[in-house]
C-alpha cells in the first residue's frame, strides 16, 4: 500500500474533484469525521465546506491548508468498505488528524480501488498540524497497516515512488517558497548520489534552489550549518540569481542539514564505486570531447548516452566548473573527480575563443532542469532505459 500526499489552497476545488467522480459513478462517499452529514448519508459540498469554515477562518499563515491524500492498496487486496474505513481512520489518527474534520472517498475509476481523504492542515485555533517528516511517517504507517490488515506489501519501487516527488523547478511567484524548497531538496537527496556540497548545489540549481555553507561566531558561540535560497532568472542577464530571504536548514528539521549531507556523501561514494560509474563515463566523455567543435555539440553528444553536462562560466566566458550527471544511474560527478583530463581547465582550453550563446546551448541550468523534468527527452528506445528514465523524474 502506498499513500501520496498533496497540499493546495482550494477546498472547493478538491471536493469538486471527488464530487465529479461521484457523479460519474466512479467514486462514493465512504465516511466522514467531524463533518456535518445529510440525513440520507449522501455527499454534500455545502455541508462539508460548512464543517471546514471554522478552521479556514482561524488559519492565518498556512498558504496551502488543504490536506489531500490518496491511499492505494494493492489490486490483489480484497477489502470490504468497513475495512477501508478502518484503514482510513487509523491512517489519519497516526498522521495526527484524529481531531480534524475529514471526508473519505472510495474511488473505482481505475483497476486499483483506492481512497481519497480530504482534510485541513490547521486546527480550530489556526495552529498547523505537525508536518515534519510527513512522507517518511506516512510510509511507516503504510507498512504498519499492511501488517495490521494482512495486505500485500508495496514493492520497494512503489515505496520509493510514493516518497519520491515529481519535482518541478521552484517558482518564486507561486509562493510557499519554503515548502517548494523542502520538496526539491528532499527529492534530490532521496534520488541522487553526490559526494560534495558543490555537486549537491549543482543539482539544486537545476530546480532554482541554491545552498551555501555558513560558519562563524555569534554571541560568543560558534555555528556551522547550511542556508537554502530560492533562485530566479534575471530577464536582462538571462542568469539565475538568488531572491528573497534565505532559510536555515534547521527550519526543515534534520533531514537536509549538514550532518545528514555528510552521511549522504559517504553513502554516495560507495554507491558510485559499486556501480563503476566513473569507468562508464570516461570513454563516453572522451569521445564526445574529441568529436565536438563547441560546448553545445559536446553536450548534445553526451545526451545521446543519457549524460547531462553542466558548465559554469564567469562573465568573461571562462569555464571554471563542469559537472556530469549520469541520468540513468542518478549520480553527479564534477569533472575533476573523473581525472585532470576532464577538468574545467581542459574544457576551457579546448573550446577557448568559441563564443557560447547560453540561449541556444544546453549550458544553462534552466535548460538542464527542463531536460531532467522530461523523460521523453532521453533519446534511448530500450525498455530498460525507458523505465530508468521514468525514475529520473524526481
Amino acid at each position: 500500500m502506498v499513500a501520496k500526499i498533496s497540499s493546495n489552497n482550494s477546498l472547493f476545488g478538491t471536493l469538486l474533484y471527488n464530487k465529479k467522480k461521484i457523479d460519474k459513478e466512479e467514486a462514493k462517499l465512504l465516511s466522514s469525521h467531524n463533518v456535518y452529514e445529510k440525513a440520507d448519508g449522501s455527499f454534500s459540498m455545502q455541508t462539508t465546506i460548512k464543517s471546514f469554515e471554522l478552521y479556514l477562518v482561524a488559519n492565518q499563515k498556512t498558504e496551502k491548508p488543504i490536506f489531500h491524500v490518496s491511499i492505494n492498496p494493492s489490486p490483489k487486496d480484497q477489502l470490504s468498505d468497513a475495512e477501508y474505513r478502518e484503514i482510513a481512520d487509523q491512517y489519519m489518527k497516526e498522521m495526527g488528524y484524529e481531531d480534524q474534520p475529514y471526508v473519505v472517498f472510495k474511488h473505482t475509476d481505475i483497476q486499483r480501488v483506492h481512497l481519497h481523504i480530504v482534510s485541513i492542515r490547521v486546527d480550530e485555533n489556526g495552529k498547523k498540524i505537525d508536518h515534519n517528516f510527513e512522507n517518511m511517517r506516512s510510509m511507516k504507517i503504510c507498512r504498519q497497516l499492511e501488517q495490521d490488515f494482512n495486505l500485500y506489501p508495496a514493492t520497494k519501487q512503489e515505496q520509493k515512488q510514493s516518497y519520491s516527488l515529481r519535482t518541478k523547478p521552484l517558482d518564486y511567484r507561486a509562493g510557499d517558497v519554503k515548502q517548494q524548497i523542502n520538496n526539491i531538496t528532499k527529492s534530490i537527496l532521496n534520488n541522487y548520489d553526490f559526494q560534495s556540497l558543490g555537486e549537491y548545489r549543482t543539482l539544486l540549481e537545476l530546480f532554482n534552489v541554491s545552498v551555501e555553507e555558513v560558519k562563524g561566531l555569534r554571541n560568543g558561540k560558534s555555528y556551522h550549518g547550511l542556508i537554502y535560497s530560492a533562485m530566479t532568472e534575471n530577464p536582462t542577464t538571462m542568469k539565475k540569481e538568488k531572491i528573497g530571504t534565505p532559510f536555515k536548514s534547521s527550519l526543515f528539521g534534520k533531514s537536509i542539514n549538514l550532518p545528514t549531507l555528510e552521511k549522504h556523501f559517504q553513502k554516495s561514494k560507495s554507491a558510485i564505486e559499486k556501480k563503476k560509474i566513473k569507468d562508464k563515463l570516461k570513454p563516453i566523455i572522451t569521445d564526445a570531447m574529441k568529436q565536438a567543435d563547441s560546448l553545445s555539440s559536446c553536450q548534445q553528444a553526451l545526451l545521446q548516452h543519457n549524460i547531462a553536462c553542466v558548465f559554469r562560466q564567469n562573465d568573461e566566458g571562462r569555464i571554471y566548473g563542469v559537472s556530469f550527471i549520469d541520468l540513468e544511474n542518478k549520480a553527479i560527478l564534477n569533472g575533476s573527480r573523473l581525472g585532470k583530463e576532464f577538468s574545467a581547465n581542459v574544457f576551457n582550453e579546448s573550446f577557448k575563443g568559441i563564443e557560447v550563446n547560453n540561449n541556444d546551448c544546453v549550458t544553462t541550468v534552466s535548460l538542464m532542469s527542463k531536460y531532467l523534468d522530461k523523460r521523453s527527452s532521453i533519446p534511448n528506445s530500450k525498455k530498460k532505459v525507458a523505465l530508468n528514465a521514468k525514475r529520473h523524474r524526481l
